[in-house]
Protein backbone atom coordinates (compact mmCIF):
# COMPACT_ATOMS: atom_id res chain seq x y z
CA UNK A 1 0.00 0.00 0.00
CA UNK A 2 1.80 3.26 -0.74
CA UNK A 3 1.64 6.28 1.28
CA UNK A 4 -0.75 8.91 1.40
CA UNK A 5 -0.22 12.14 -0.95
CA UNK A 6 1.03 15.10 0.97
CA UNK A 7 -2.31 17.30 -0.11
CA UNK A 8 -4.20 14.47 1.27
CA UNK A 9 -3.04 14.42 4.52
CA UNK A 10 -4.37 16.31 7.83
CA UNK A 11 -2.95 15.96 10.96
CA UNK A 12 -5.25 15.72 13.60
CA UNK A 13 -4.76 16.49 17.74
CA UNK A 14 -6.58 13.85 19.19
CA UNK A 15 -7.47 15.94 22.62
CA UNK A 16 -9.01 18.33 19.58
CA UNK A 17 -11.56 15.64 18.51
CA UNK A 18 -15.35 16.18 19.94
CA UNK A 19 -16.26 13.17 22.24
CA UNK A 20 -18.83 12.23 20.34
CA UNK A 21 -17.11 11.80 17.39
CA UNK A 22 -14.73 9.63 19.16
CA UNK A 23 -17.50 7.37 20.66
CA UNK A 24 -19.24 7.27 17.64
CA UNK A 25 -15.91 5.87 16.26
CA UNK A 26 -15.29 3.38 19.29
CA UNK A 27 -18.97 2.03 18.71
CA UNK A 28 -18.10 1.18 14.97
CA UNK A 29 -15.03 -0.37 16.51
CA UNK A 30 -17.35 -2.63 18.98
CA UNK A 31 -20.13 -3.42 16.54
CA UNK A 32 -17.96 -4.94 14.07
CA UNK A 33 -15.46 -6.53 16.27
CA UNK A 34 -18.38 -8.43 18.35
CA UNK A 35 -20.50 -8.89 15.35
CA UNK A 36 -17.28 -10.97 14.41
CA UNK A 37 -17.21 -13.02 17.67
CA UNK A 38 -21.67 -13.07 17.09
CA UNK A 39 -21.24 -15.01 14.13
CA UNK A 40 -18.14 -17.28 15.13
CA UNK A 41 -19.89 -18.69 17.71
CA UNK A 42 -23.26 -18.36 15.83
CA UNK A 43 -25.24 -16.19 18.64
CA UNK A 44 -28.69 -14.86 18.16
CA UNK A 45 -28.30 -11.83 15.00
CA UNK A 46 -29.06 -9.01 17.90
CA UNK A 47 -26.30 -9.70 20.03
CA UNK A 48 -24.80 -8.15 22.23
CA UNK A 49 -27.47 -5.35 21.34
CA UNK A 50 -27.72 -1.78 21.40
CA UNK A 51 -28.28 -0.58 24.98
CA UNK A 52 -25.30 -3.09 25.88
CA UNK A 53 -23.29 -1.73 22.92
CA UNK A 54 -23.66 1.95 24.70
CA UNK A 55 -22.98 1.12 28.21
CA UNK A 56 -19.30 -0.24 26.51
CA UNK A 57 -19.16 2.91 24.49
CA UNK A 58 -19.17 4.74 27.79
CA UNK A 59 -16.98 2.27 29.52
CA UNK A 60 -14.37 3.22 27.04
CA UNK A 61 -14.49 6.63 28.00
CA UNK A 62 -12.56 7.65 24.84
CA UNK A 63 -10.14 5.26 24.62
CA UNK A 64 -9.44 3.00 22.06
CA UNK A 65 -7.40 0.46 24.14
CA UNK A 66 -10.08 -0.13 26.19
CA UNK A 67 -12.24 -1.38 23.29
CA UNK A 68 -9.52 -3.24 21.51
CA UNK A 69 -8.40 -4.97 24.96
CA UNK A 70 -12.50 -5.57 25.97
CA UNK A 71 -12.97 -7.35 22.32
CA UNK A 72 -9.85 -9.57 22.47
CA UNK A 73 -10.49 -10.67 26.28
CA UNK A 74 -14.54 -11.49 25.43
CA UNK A 75 -13.29 -13.28 21.69
CA UNK A 76 -10.34 -15.35 24.02
CA UNK A 77 -13.19 -16.28 26.27
CA UNK A 78 -14.48 -18.46 23.32
CA UNK A 79 -17.95 -20.16 24.09
CA UNK A 80 -17.39 -17.98 27.64
CA UNK A 81 -17.74 -15.00 26.13
CA UNK A 82 -20.89 -14.10 27.27
CA UNK A 83 -19.85 -14.17 30.50
CA UNK A 84 -16.74 -12.39 29.43
CA UNK A 85 -18.45 -9.65 28.47
CA UNK A 86 -21.04 -9.47 31.93
CA UNK A 87 -17.35 -9.48 33.78
CA UNK A 88 -16.76 -6.67 32.22
CA UNK A 89 -19.95 -4.97 32.55
CA UNK A 90 -20.56 -5.75 36.48
CA UNK A 91 -15.99 -4.79 37.26
CA UNK A 92 -15.53 -2.01 39.33
CA UNK A 93 -12.09 -0.24 41.05
CA UNK A 94 -11.22 2.66 43.35
CA UNK A 95 -13.31 5.95 42.75
CA UNK A 96 -10.27 7.72 43.40
CA UNK A 97 -8.75 6.70 40.05
CA UNK A 98 -9.78 8.88 36.88
CA UNK A 99 -12.87 7.59 35.26
CA UNK A 100 -10.61 6.23 31.53
CA UNK A 101 -8.22 5.17 33.55
CA UNK A 102 -10.93 3.25 35.84
CA UNK A 103 -11.74 1.58 33.16
CA UNK A 104 -8.88 0.27 31.57
CA UNK A 105 -7.97 -1.20 34.90
CA UNK A 106 -11.36 -2.70 35.29
CA UNK A 107 -10.55 -4.70 31.94
CA UNK A 108 -7.02 -5.63 32.99
CA UNK A 109 -7.97 -7.12 36.16
CA UNK A 110 -10.60 -8.78 34.55
CA UNK A 111 -8.23 -10.78 32.55
CA UNK A 112 -5.39 -11.06 35.28
CA UNK A 113 -8.25 -12.86 37.71
CA UNK A 114 -10.12 -14.46 34.30
CA UNK A 115 -6.38 -16.29 34.05
CA UNK A 116 -6.53 -18.00 37.42
CA UNK A 117 -9.21 -20.62 37.58
CA UNK A 118 -12.17 -20.76 39.92
CA UNK A 119 -11.58 -24.15 40.45
CA UNK A 120 -8.32 -24.10 41.76
CA UNK A 121 -8.00 -24.51 45.76
CA UNK A 122 -6.66 -20.90 47.99
CA UNK A 123 -3.29 -22.61 47.81
CA UNK A 124 -3.27 -23.73 44.42
CA UNK A 125 -4.80 -19.63 43.49
CA UNK A 126 -1.85 -18.42 45.09
CA UNK A 127 1.02 -20.01 43.35
CA UNK A 128 -1.00 -19.62 40.50
CA UNK A 129 -0.84 -16.14 41.47
CA UNK A 130 2.81 -15.97 42.20
CA UNK A 131 3.99 -17.47 38.84
CA UNK A 132 1.50 -15.16 37.00
CA UNK A 133 3.49 -11.81 38.59
CA UNK A 134 6.86 -13.81 38.18
CA UNK A 135 6.49 -13.97 34.82
CA UNK A 136 4.69 -10.76 33.70
CA UNK A 137 7.47 -9.28 36.26
CA UNK A 138 10.16 -10.42 34.13
CA UNK A 139 8.26 -9.29 30.73
CA UNK A 140 7.47 -5.81 31.88
CA UNK A 141 10.82 -5.04 33.36
CA UNK A 142 12.76 -6.62 30.04
CA UNK A 143 15.26 -4.32 28.53
CA UNK A 144 14.41 -5.96 24.73
CA UNK A 145 11.80 -8.37 24.17
CA UNK A 146 12.32 -12.31 24.09
CA UNK A 147 10.61 -15.18 22.86
CA UNK A 148 8.58 -17.22 25.67
CA UNK A 149 10.71 -20.46 24.90
CA UNK A 150 14.19 -17.78 26.09
CA UNK A 151 11.79 -16.42 28.96
CA UNK A 152 11.29 -19.92 30.02
CA UNK A 153 15.29 -20.37 29.91
CA UNK A 154 16.32 -17.84 30.86
CA UNK A 155 13.95 -17.12 34.05
CA UNK A 156 14.22 -21.22 34.77
CA UNK A 157 10.66 -21.82 34.70
CA UNK A 158 9.25 -25.06 33.20
CA UNK A 159 8.05 -24.04 29.48
CA UNK A 160 4.75 -25.56 30.08
CA UNK A 161 4.36 -23.21 32.96
CA UNK A 162 5.25 -20.35 31.17
CA UNK A 163 2.57 -21.40 28.05
CA UNK A 164 -0.24 -22.08 30.75
CA UNK A 165 0.51 -18.82 32.25
CA UNK A 166 0.04 -16.63 28.92
CA UNK A 167 -2.49 -19.22 27.57
CA UNK A 168 -5.52 -16.98 28.93
CA UNK A 169 -3.51 -13.66 28.50
CA UNK A 170 -3.68 -12.54 24.75
CA UNK A 171 -5.96 -10.20 25.02
CA UNK A 172 -3.31 -7.87 26.96
CA UNK A 173 -0.20 -9.89 25.72
CA UNK A 174 1.10 -10.79 21.64
CA UNK A 175 1.60 -13.97 22.09
CA UNK A 176 2.76 -15.63 19.02
CA UNK A 177 2.02 -19.10 18.12
CA UNK A 178 5.68 -19.76 17.47
CA UNK A 179 7.54 -20.01 20.89
CA UNK A 180 10.62 -18.12 18.87
CA UNK A 181 8.99 -15.26 18.33
CA UNK A 182 8.98 -12.20 20.62
CA UNK A 183 6.63 -11.69 23.30
CA UNK A 184 4.86 -7.87 23.02
CA UNK A 185 2.46 -5.76 25.19
CA UNK A 186 -0.81 -4.62 23.41
CA UNK A 187 -0.28 -1.55 25.26
CA UNK A 188 2.64 0.24 27.34
CA UNK A 189 -0.33 1.13 29.62
CA UNK A 190 -0.78 -2.39 30.62
CA UNK A 191 3.29 -1.69 32.19
CA UNK A 192 1.86 0.85 33.84
CA UNK A 193 -0.87 -0.69 35.69
CA UNK A 194 1.14 -3.61 36.52
CA UNK A 195 4.04 -1.53 38.18
CA UNK A 196 1.23 0.73 40.51
CA UNK A 197 -0.03 -0.59 43.66
CA UNK A 198 -2.89 1.36 43.76
CA UNK A 199 -4.00 0.27 40.53
CA UNK A 200 -3.06 -3.13 40.44
CA UNK A 201 -3.84 -4.38 44.12
CA UNK A 202 -3.12 -8.28 44.45
CA UNK A 203 -1.43 -8.08 40.81
CA UNK A 204 1.15 -5.68 41.80
CA UNK A 205 4.72 -5.98 40.80
CA UNK A 206 7.63 -4.43 42.49
CA UNK A 207 9.79 -2.92 40.09
CA UNK A 208 12.98 -3.21 41.20
CA UNK A 209 12.49 -6.48 42.76
CA UNK A 210 11.71 -7.75 39.48
CA UNK A 211 14.54 -6.23 38.44
CA UNK A 212 16.97 -8.00 41.02
CA UNK A 213 15.44 -10.91 40.25
CA UNK A 214 16.03 -10.83 36.20
CA UNK A 215 19.10 -9.83 37.11
CA UNK A 216 20.30 -12.85 39.35
CA UNK A 217 18.46 -14.76 36.75
CA UNK A 218 21.04 -13.38 34.10
CA UNK A 219 23.90 -14.11 36.20
CA UNK A 220 22.64 -17.53 37.08
CA UNK A 221 22.48 -18.57 33.40
CA UNK A 222 25.83 -17.07 32.13
CA UNK A 223 27.46 -19.01 34.86
CA UNK A 224 25.98 -22.05 33.97
CA UNK A 225 26.85 -21.22 30.70
CA UNK A 226 29.87 -19.25 29.90
CA UNK A 227 33.04 -21.07 29.26
CA UNK A 228 36.37 -19.94 26.96
CA UNK A 229 35.93 -20.51 23.57
CA UNK A 230 32.27 -20.65 23.72
CA UNK A 231 32.17 -20.70 20.10
CA UNK A 232 34.15 -23.95 19.66
CA UNK A 233 36.74 -22.08 17.01
CA UNK A 234 40.12 -23.61 19.22
CA UNK A 235 41.96 -20.91 17.56
CA UNK A 236 42.46 -17.61 19.21
CA UNK A 237 42.42 -15.46 16.90
CA UNK A 238 39.33 -16.04 15.31
CA UNK A 239 37.61 -13.07 14.24
CA UNK A 240 33.69 -12.57 14.34
CA UNK A 241 33.49 -12.08 10.57
CA UNK A 242 35.00 -15.04 10.01
CA UNK A 243 32.32 -17.19 11.57
CA UNK A 244 28.91 -17.93 10.40
CA UNK A 245 26.22 -16.03 11.98
CA UNK A 246 24.01 -19.05 12.82
CA UNK A 247 26.98 -20.71 14.17
CA UNK A 248 27.11 -17.81 16.33
CA UNK A 249 23.48 -17.51 17.49
CA UNK A 250 23.77 -21.59 18.61
CA UNK A 251 26.11 -21.29 20.74
CA UNK A 252 24.82 -17.85 22.01
CA UNK A 253 20.74 -18.04 21.73
CA UNK A 254 18.93 -15.31 22.73
CA UNK A 255 18.15 -15.42 26.12
CA UNK A 256 22.43 -15.65 26.49
CA UNK A 257 23.09 -12.59 24.48
CA UNK A 258 19.93 -11.16 26.91
CA UNK A 259 22.15 -11.74 30.08
CA UNK A 260 25.23 -10.97 28.47
CA UNK A 261 24.05 -7.43 27.44
CA UNK A 262 21.87 -6.52 30.34
CA UNK A 263 22.80 -7.93 33.14
CA UNK A 264 24.28 -5.26 34.74
CA UNK A 265 21.51 -2.17 33.85
CA UNK A 266 19.04 -4.89 36.24
CA UNK A 267 21.69 -4.45 38.69
CA UNK A 268 21.67 -0.81 38.91
CA UNK A 269 18.03 -0.39 38.43
CA UNK A 270 17.38 -2.62 41.26
CA UNK A 271 19.02 -0.68 43.68
CA UNK A 272 20.58 -2.80 45.92
CA UNK A 273 24.14 -1.88 46.08
CA UNK A 274 25.89 -3.79 48.61
CA UNK A 275 24.32 -7.13 47.32
CA UNK A 276 24.48 -6.39 43.99
CA UNK A 277 28.53 -5.85 44.26
CA UNK A 278 28.62 -9.15 46.07
CA UNK A 279 26.85 -11.41 43.37
CA UNK A 280 28.37 -9.39 40.87
CA UNK A 281 32.10 -10.04 42.08
CA UNK A 282 31.53 -13.28 42.76
CA UNK A 283 30.16 -13.56 38.57
CA UNK A 284 33.17 -11.17 37.37
CA UNK A 285 36.02 -13.66 39.62
CA UNK A 286 34.61 -16.20 37.42
CA UNK A 287 33.68 -15.02 34.01
CA UNK A 288 34.59 -12.08 33.43
CA UNK A 289 37.06 -12.92 30.46
CA UNK A 290 34.31 -15.27 29.58
CA UNK A 291 31.49 -12.37 29.04
CA UNK A 292 33.82 -10.29 27.62
CA UNK A 293 34.52 -12.95 25.11
CA UNK A 294 30.98 -13.49 24.16
CA UNK A 295 30.18 -10.25 23.80
CA UNK A 296 32.69 -10.20 21.42
CA UNK A 297 31.33 -12.71 19.78
CA UNK A 298 27.83 -10.46 19.47
CA UNK A 299 29.79 -7.35 17.81
CA UNK A 300 28.93 -5.92 21.44
CA UNK A 301 32.29 -5.15 22.84
CA UNK A 302 32.04 -1.21 23.45
CA UNK A 303 28.54 -2.34 25.52
CA UNK A 304 30.57 -4.52 27.85
CA UNK A 305 33.21 -1.81 28.20
CA UNK A 306 29.74 0.62 29.48
CA UNK A 307 28.80 -2.06 31.50
CA UNK A 308 32.10 -2.25 33.62
CA UNK A 309 31.71 1.35 34.24
CA UNK A 310 28.18 1.12 35.47
CA UNK A 311 29.46 -1.11 37.41
CA UNK A 312 32.50 0.49 39.01
CA UNK A 313 30.41 4.02 39.33
CA UNK A 314 26.98 2.15 41.05
CA UNK A 315 27.52 -1.18 42.09
CA UNK A 316 30.69 -0.55 44.08
CA UNK A 317 32.79 -3.38 41.97
CA UNK A 318 36.33 -2.67 40.76
CA UNK A 319 36.78 -4.79 37.67
CA UNK A 320 40.32 -4.03 38.04
CA UNK A 321 40.94 -5.96 41.30
CA UNK A 322 39.10 -8.59 39.41
CA UNK A 323 41.42 -8.48 36.42
CA UNK A 324 44.81 -7.58 38.50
Amino acid sequence: MGAIPQAEHQDFVLHSIQPRIINHDISLFLEHNLGEIRQEWTFEADWPGEVILRQLVLHACGLFIWAATACRFIREGRRFARKRLDKILTGSSSSAITAPEKHLDEIYLAVLKNSISSDYSDEEKEEARDILKSTLGSVVVLLSPLSASSLSRLSRLPKEEVDQTFEDLHAILDVPEDPTHQLRLHHPSFRDFLLNKDRCGDFWIEEKEAHQLLATDCIQLMSQTLKKDICEMHIPSSQTSQVESDWIKKCLPPEIQYACLYWVQHLQRSGSQAHNGEIAHRFLQAHLLHWLEALGWMGKTSEGIQAILILEAHVQVSCLSIIY
